[in-house]
């Protein structure tokens, strides 16, 4: 027993005359009970453990043995997964009498017929059940949320729940796992109210844009700070395997972030990943295997038979008219038809891709095709044969892309360590050829109690990475994406011999359909073939990760602990871009390929020193923190390009015969240093108080407005515990409100001084201006207000949380014009504020919880007002509608679209044309435009016809007025099924591509929205789409109000559904868990018009030429050992 002891750092504690100390006994056993019950097999006793003490008890047992009435009961203890719990208590109640479960979860105990036994584990709730007649019983363990959730994440450490001032939203663990997301922030839409996700790309390894309880900013980026394992992180989160997360933990006010001063004031997501659990080593293996697929639904488009049928409308209701010679009926009709079906004469859409019985009309008098009419034609071009149909450019441009994803974990605890290893790997391939992400990441995370005063640790990860990303590009670039949406469905991808066969080129490759050869051409000279482009085009990023933390904990009394931490990561990334050289047989490019290559490299590194100081004085707990942090970032690119490959297929500069210009370099630097200070106050938990400051310096300003004073005071009261609260129902009532202040220097670098390009005047240095600096810039400044409750109902039935918030920013940052004989065009100063305000309320309710079946809801709702308070007197050139302001040009690829910002008004205000309607006697488009007397003043508004005379005005806000999620998740003897959908209500967006299908007028070869099909024409007077007719003097589909969409939305961003095995069967095979499950994400979203999709920026503007959203179908298995 002194062996054990001295080993183990057990003691014993017994009567010296109930055991045999000089007994030996060989122990062998990894278990602390199984060691136990070795040492005593014979002796006749019980023991139960306290602490580090094992108490023997004598009498008890031996009672229990010379009675009848006691029998011998066996049972397990799991959780509500299904996996075993080790080191469970199990005590009879009333008495000392107790075991714990082993290794598999199985105790043996002996008691009375009519006892009670207690079960408990740290994290559960504990259970009390009687054994009844019952000798083998199976337990299941709730878990604890209260428990669980009682520790907030919180700048540069931790804290109860109950004392947190803040406000914060937590996604656990066991929610990221039944997700699919590749990029973790993914899985926070829905998941946490006042977060905002969108898409503007969802390119494999693209991240999506998150804000936080909305736009701070005009000009700066509005982006939440990362914070990894208690460290900044500013590299890629797709590099972050989600499997390795424990926690992400927003932090959305300022008692929650002020303490990271500069970097704070959008919010802050901490990331923390896994530490290993006490036990004997825990060995688990996922694995998923799925399918991508095109999740954006295409809009409602006519067919081939009704593009033709609307063309020919179009033609005819032209003819007819008076501008187009007012011809017959008859003359009409043969005009149209002829004009439609000829390939060359610049009026039809270019292709014939029906065949017709000879002599007969393709299109009948009345606008119907002629049923006789079939698909596919022979065409004949300078004695060559082809035949051409229609094909779907969407089935040959995308395609289903094979998803697989492989994870491990190795973790344990001891005493003295604590560790987790992760190895993990995922490789998928996108909804087009040539998208593909391949990922590989590890990571070691070890703490290791060094001395009773001294505790050290250290996190390593690594991932290896490669992206290969397809074309995307500006509104009119002509992607697939924009092809398969607007593109005529009449039109041929390959060229076919008369054996309808695609033809195949010299080289062995299909020959595709450019419109420019064989007498072909699309409509309005549309040529090019996007199939083709992608294919012989290639996009590739590869590179490295690491990131390397560690930190030392020295206990310098009982009451103050000093802390040092460090963290390093580097980010290497080598990009490649290549044109094949075969491009040039079927383009009009001479180019023989060409080449771009570039490599670039983020390093960061950041130091922390933190003196922590906790001590509770009889009712009174006081804390405090003070600390000092640096980070350092740095940013290197080099990259080079030429053309005319000297050796086909290569990708390297060096067999490239020409370069364009000189390779080039650069670098950027960034460095922040801030001195903080934290105090926190708990009375008898019931009132709590907590105020911070942190001086922070920022290089990216001049000496002298480098250094800023950031701040905040906040409070709470826990009104439940208070004597005179005695409302049965409310389990618990916290009230809480705090103020601080936040600054945000995400305004990009060196803004303060003076830039120049240095450049080649005859071999002789010259220098072109590049940037006016402007010396007095300084901090954007958040102030925020935040008010709430915490509430618990009907015993924890109901719980939730509501926030009231106010966030003004200060001091924002503009661009001011100047003449550009100056020498520059634009300087920078601070000078506006804005402000947003709005509430918060999440709900979760437990509808059912009862031993085999569990069922709990949980609901969020945000709402955020946006209004602009100030802005420069220079930048206020405009006044619309009493407000004086400036127009606002969209952060788009082209700017097609216009906000107006002023003084009372959302940053982002439409300003668009109205429009009024159709003219019911001619059937053109109509809008309003204002009447102005010769000093100037609107006296009244008029319509025209004219879209560039029509007057813009405020049409409504971009921005939704309420967003959240709502989930649910039921549990059922092992199976269980959980689902998360996010919502957006309100907020106006502008449908781009809609706009682009209800076209008229001109030849063309873009396709129609079913909407035209309802046009005005004399016996539909009064339709509100204006008339489809072949020539027309103004344009009946201008920007205006008109294509202004709802931008409400519903999506059902994952679902999941499982079975986990019983034990009893997985125990044979070693097999703690076992569980096969299949996954969903991204499966369904439902808005104003299908095929519009407003999830892609909150801003309310689209653009059709981007890589589609991806739905995921995958299986799995998860294993435990």
């Amino acid at each position: 027993m002194a062996e054990f002891t001295l080993k183990s750092g057990y003691s014993f504690v017994f009567s010296s005359e109930d055991l045999d100390t000089k007994r030996k006994v060989n122990i062998e056993a990894s278990q602390l009970d199984e060691a136990i019950k070795q040492i005593l097999q014979g002796q006749y006793l019980s023991y139960e453990v306290k602490g580090k003490n094992i108490i023997l008890h004598k009498e008890a047992f031996k009672n229990r043995l010379d009675s009848k009435d006691v029998r011998r009961v066996t049972g397990i203890v799991k959780d509500q997964n299904g996996e075993t719990v080790i080191g469970a208590s199990i005590m009879e109640v009333g008495t000392t009498n107790g075991v714990t479960t082993n290794s598999d979860g199985v105790f043996t105990i002996s008691v009375k017929g009519n006892s009670s036994l207690q079960i408990s584990y740290i994290g559960f709730i504990t259970q009390t059940i009687k054994v009844g007649n019952k000798n083998n019983l199976q337990i299941v363990l709730q878990e604890d949320n209260q428990i669980l959730d009682e520790v907030v994440v919180v700048a540069f450490g931790k804290m109860k729940k109950e004392a947190f001032t803040g406000s914060a939203g937590i996604v656990k663990s066991d929610e990221l796992l039944k997700t699919q997301v590749v990029n973790p922030a993914q899985a926070l839409a829905g998941r946490v109210a006042g977060v905002q996700l969108s898409s503007s790309s969802t390119q494999l390894g693209s991240s999506p844009s998150i804000t936080i309880r909305g736009f701070g900013s005009i000009s700066s980026d509005t982006e939440p700070l990362i914070v990894v394992d208690g460290m900044p992180f500013d590299g890629d989160l797709n590099l972050i395997n989600s499997n390795d997360i424990e926690s992400m933990t927003v932090l959305k006010d300022a008692a929650s972030n002020a303490l990271y001063g500069a970097r704070g004031a959008n919010g802050v997501i901490m990331i923390t990943t896994k530490r290993g659990k006490n036990g004997d080593a825990k060995v688990s293996f996922d694995a998923k295997w799925g399918v991508n697929s095109n999740g954006l639904k295409n809009y409602k488009t006519t067919n081939a038979q009704q593009f033709y049928e609307t063309y020919y409308k179009m033609l005819y209701n032209y003819y007819a008219s008076d501008d187009g010679g007012k011809m017959s009926t008859s003359a009409a009709h043969t005009l149209a038809n002829t004009n439609l079906i000829n390939s060359s004469n610049g009026v039809g859409p270019g292709y014939m891709v029906y065949s017709v019985p000879n002599g007969e009309d393709f299109i009948l008098q009345g606008g119907m095709m002629n049923p006789k009419a079939t698909m596919g034609t022979n065409y004949e071009y300078n004695g060559q044969q082809f035949y051409l149909q229609a094909d779907d450019w969407e089935k040959e441009g995308l395609k289903n892309g094979f998803r697989q994803e492989y994870n491990t974990t190795i973790s344990g605890a001891s005493d003295k360590v604590n560790y987790y290893t992760s190895l993990g790997y995922l490789n998928q391939d996108g909804i087009q050829e040539g998208s593909n992400q391949k990922r590989l990441t590890t990571r070691v995370k070890v703490d290791y109690q060094a001395k009773k005063w001294l505790k050290v640790g250290a996190n390593f990860n690594y991932s290896k990475y490669i992206y290969n990303q397809t074309e995307e590009g500006t509104i009119g670039t002509g992607t697939i994406w924009s092809t398969i949406k607007t593109q005529a469905p009449i039109y041929p991808v390959y060229f076919r011999n008369v054996k309808k066969e695609i033809m195949i080129d010299q080289w062995g490759e299909k020959i595709y359909d450019f419109a420019r050869s064989n007498g072909l051409s699309r409509a309005g000279d549309v040529g090019g073939n996007c199939i083709f482009t992608n294919k012989y085009r290639s996009s590739e990023s590869t590179g490295n990760s690491y990131i390397a933390s560690g930190y030392a904990d020295a206990k310098l009394t009982n009451d103050l602990t000093l802390t040092f931490n460090a963290s390093a990561y580097d980010y290497d990334q080598r990009y490649t871009y290549a044109t094949s050289p075969f491009v040039d047989y079927y383009t009009d490019s001479s180019n023989n390929g060409s080449l771009s290559k570039s490599s670039s490299r983020i390093y960061t590194y950041n130091t922390q020193q933190l003196l922590n100081y906790s001590k509770q004085l009889g009712k009174h707990d006081i804390s405090a923190l003070l600390g000092h942090e640096y980070y350092n970032y740095k940013y290197e690119y080099l990259g080079a390009s030429g053309y005319n490959f000297g050796i086909d297929g290569t990708n390297e500069l060096a067999t490239c015969l020409n370069l364009n210009g000189d390779p080039t370099s650069y670098s950027s630097e960034y460095n922040n240093e801030g001195y903080f200070f934290r105090g926190m106050y708990n009375y008898d938990n019931k009132y709590y108080g907590s105020i911070s400051y942190r001086r922070d310096a920022s290089s990216r300003f001049a000496k002298k407005h480098r250094w800023g004073n950031f701040w905040s005071i906040g409070g709470a009261w826990v009104i439940s515990k208070e004597r005179f609260f005695s409302i049965p129902w409310i389990s618990s009532l916290k009230l809480k409100a705090s103020v601080g202040s936040q600054g945000n220097d995400n305004i990009g670098n060196y803004l303060y001084a003076d830039s120049y390009n240095v450049v080649n005047n005859n071999d002789k240095v010259a220098y072109q201006w590049r940037q006016k600096g402007s010396e007095d810039i300084t901090w954007e400044t958040n102030t925020n207000w935040n008010t709430g409750l915490e509430f618990e109902l009907f015993k924890g039935r109901l719980s939730g949380s509501f926030d009231y918030f106010y966030r003004k920013t200060s001091d924002m940052l503009f661009s001011l014009n100047t003449p550009p004989s100056i020498g520059y065009t634009s300087y920078f100063i601070n000078l506006g504020d804005m402000r947003n305000a709005g509430f918060e309320l999440t709900l979760q309710a437990m509808l059912l919880n009862r031993r085999d079946l569990r069922w709990d809801v949980n609901f969020n709702v945000s709402h955020v007002k946006n209004k602009v308070l100030n802005l420069p007197d220079k930048i206020k050139t405009t006044t619309v509608e009493g407000y004086n302001g400036y127009v606002n040009l969209d952060k788009s690829f082209v700017s097609k679209y216009k906000y107006f910002a002023a003084e009372g008004l959302s940053l982002y205000t439409w300003y668009l044309p109205k429009y009024v309607g159709v003219d019911s006697k001619t059937g053109e488009a109509l809008y309003y435009k204002d009447i102005i007397d010769k000093s100037g003043n609107v006296t009244g508004r008029e319509t025209t016809k004219d879209p560039n005379q029509a007057t813009d005005y405020l049409i409504g806000d971009a921005l939704p007025t309420f967003y959240g999620g709502i989930g649910t998740n039921l549990s059922f003897h092992g199976f269980d099924f959980s689902i998360n959908m996010n919502y957006q209500l309100g907020g106006k967006a502008y449908d781009y591509t809609y706009q682009t299908l209800m076209h008229t007028g001109g030849t063309t070869s873009t396709t129609w929205h079913i909407d035209m099909l309802k046009a005005w024409t004399s016996e539909n007077a009064n339709s509100n789409i204006p008339r489809l007719r072949y020539s027309e003097k103004y344009s009946q589909n201008a920007r205006s109000d008109r294509f202004i969409t709802n931008a409400s939305y519903l999506n059902i961003q994952n679902i999941n559904f499982g079975y986990t095995l019983p034990t009893t069967l997985t125990r044979q095979f070693n097999i703690q868990n076992m569980r096969i499950y299949f996954s969903g994400e991204n499966l369904l979203y439902i808005s104003a018009r299908q095929g519009f999709d407003p999830r892609y920026t909150l801003k309310g503007y689209t653009n059709p030429e981007l890589y589609s959203p991806i739905r995921t179908i995958s299986g799995g298995i998860s294993l435990t050992f």
